[in-house]
């Protein structure tokens, strides 16, 4: 038997006092009031309630070391990043890899792979993959409902899908960017139990008065919380925490730890900003998390503050995984999956030409800490009939290349917010094919990142020029590394550090990159097919009335 003393935030009475804490196995045994206790603090662990764990850049195993140091003990994940590249294969792999580990991972089916028909993927999960997948114990709900769409429209795919998790007792997670009023109400209505894509208090309002709960997502390009933070003052029973997509470089310094902090900061209630970092995750999705009840399960941290501050220690299972710096969780050796087969480009395959000797180009405008994007117009500079990149404007190509056929044409757009005045960067992790994915401010910059991506199937690069690039190889799936957390927070901040060395103005330019593909965020973005608005749902053309692309 062990034994933990502290003072106690008790959650579901809403007091705090010394306590003393008795694990016998995984268990709580007893859970004693005391005289006198350390001046440290015991409240249960914190719960990521949506992540891509893929995003990391690490496998289950190596997130697990990294989440522990910052009081997570849980997440609930959606492997739809891997799925979309090895689909049942990539879903599998990541439940026998978390199996390694002494942390709580919980698993959805993924609902939208592809996440449209307007992309090229590795795989396709139809309603009778969905369903078997939802019949397996270690899938706990049915993954973010992309298709928004489809949903509103009645898409029978997209019904069987929800019929099929309700039908199993399981929730649905939802992803509707910007709906509101009515949509909201038949998108909740279909059976569709949260969102985390709100940016608005508006949106965040209409969507839990149709019975929605809220994931406030504070990610490492997607950052929500500043805008709907005051939802807890109104409305704290109705919130989560989540990061949805958090780089290495991020985690290794906080995860749900930083919300939990900024929230007290700001004088919000102790217990009901705990209650959505520790208690309503659990109670949503009927997870076998312990809440330091006695007879839970032995999941807990210590803390120097309350809810703030150091985690001096963290428990799973009634096991000590972190204390001090130091973590007791295995190094899982991973073996590659992977599917790739993109062939080398050149220069002159990204031309994009038109007769005109004046036109007007639609162009993807990035915003900083957000995934929706916006379409503005820009007068397009022409050499001899090409239209050129015009870094002065921050007006920079962007790319997206078919990863998983030979000899493939890539698709060419415009993109304004990066800010580069020179180079190109390039990645596999492109939401939510994971297509390879460039922008840069010349063509043989763009084609040099490329192509040593294709070299080393899968990765990050940054090209200083066409003859000076830095790789950072993803060999599981094009997504993840098969190092250490640490190894690929540093690999991966010195390359971040080099795409803002070439001038670019993001906070994340990797994150924000790999959501250029996204197309069910509006309004405009780029998949291997061609340029695509988020609104209308359909093909656009680069350049207004005149387009002429020549590969």
């Amino acid at each position: 038997m062990n034994q933990i003393s502290g003072q106690l935030i008790d959650l579901h009475q809403g007091r705090m006092c010394p306590a003393a804490i008795s694990i016998e196995g995984n268990r709580i045994t007893a859970i004693e009031e005391v005289a006198e206790a350390p001046n440290q603090y015991i409240l249960p662990g914190f719960i990521d309630a949506h992540v891509h764990i893929e995003s990391s850049m690490l496998t289950p195993a190596a997130f697990a070391r990294m989440a522990v140091r910052h009081g997570t003990v849980a997440t609930v994940s959606d492997p739809h990043e891997i799925a979309n590249v090895c689909g049942l294969a990539g879903v599998d792999y990541m439940l026998d890899n978390a199996a390694q580990t002494n942390f709580h991972f919980f698993f959805g089916a993924p609902s939208c792979v592809p996440a449209t028909g307007f992309e090229t993927a590795g795989a396709t999960l139809d309603a009778a993959a969905v369903n078997a997948l939802l019949q397996r114990p270690d899938i706990w709900y049915l993954s973010e409902m992309m298709n928004y769409p489809g949903v509103l429209q009645s898409d029978p795919q997209v019904l069987e899908k929800i019929a099929a998790a309700r039908k199993a007792g399981k929730p649905v997670d939802g992803h509707a960017p910007g709906l509101l009023g009515a949509a909201a109400q038949q998108y909740a209505a279909a059976g569709i139990s949260t969102d985390h894509e709100c940016t608005t208090l508006e949106e965040a309002l209409g969507k839990i008065a149709a019975g929605m709960k809220i994931l406030i997502r504070e990610g490492s390009a997607a950052k929500n919380y500043e805008a709907l933070a005051p939802l807890f003052a109104s409305h704290p029973q109705s919130l989560m925490f989540c990061s949805d997509d958090k780089h290495p470089d991020d985690l290794l310094f906080h995860h749900i730890n930083d919300l939990v902090a900024r929230s007290l900061a700001k004088g919000y209630d102790l217990f009901e900003v705990l209650y959505a970092a520790c208690v309503a995750p659990v109670l949503h999705y009927k997870l076998p998390v312990g809440l330091l009840r006695v007879g839970d399960a032995a999941d807990f941290i210590v803390m120097a503050g309350k809810g703030t501050g150091k985690v001096l220690q963290t428990y799973i299972a009634g096991k000590l995984v972190y204390e001090a710096g130091k973590v007791w969780l295995p190094e899982v050796k991973a073996a590659p999956i992977n599917q790739f087969a993109a062939t080398a480009v050149k220069p002159e395959d990204l031309a994009v030409r038109t007769e005109k000797k004046k036109a007007a180009l639609q162009v993807i405008e990035a915003l900083d800490g957000q995934l929706i994007t916006r379409a503005i117009k820009h007068e397009a500079t022409l050499v001899n009939g090409a239209v050129q990149p015009d870094p002065e404007a921050d007006i920079l190509k962007i790319v997206v290349l078919n990863r998983y056929q030979p000899g493939a044409q890539p698709a060419v757009a415009f993109i304004h917010g990066f800010g580069m005045k020179r180079g190109a960067i390039a990645s596999t992790v492109a939401h939510d094919c994971h297509n390879i994915i460039a922008t840069g401010a010349d063509d043989e910059s763009i084609c040099a990142a490329i192509n040593a991506i294709i070299e080393s199937k899968g990765g990050i690069a940054v090209a200083a020029d066409p003859k000076t690039v830095t790789v950072m190889p993803l060999p599981i799936a094009g997504l993840m590394s098969d190092q250490d957390g640490e190894t690929v927070g540093r690999q991966y901040a010195a390359l971040d550090q080099a795409a803002k060395a070439l001038g670019s103005t993001l906070k994340a330019p990797f994150m924000t990159l790999s959501f250029m593909a996204l197309l069910v965020i509006p309004s405009l973005k780029l998949s291997d097919k061609g340029l695509f608005d988020g609104n209308q749902f359909s093909f656009v053309p680069p350049i207004l009335h005149t387009v002429r692309a020549v590969h």
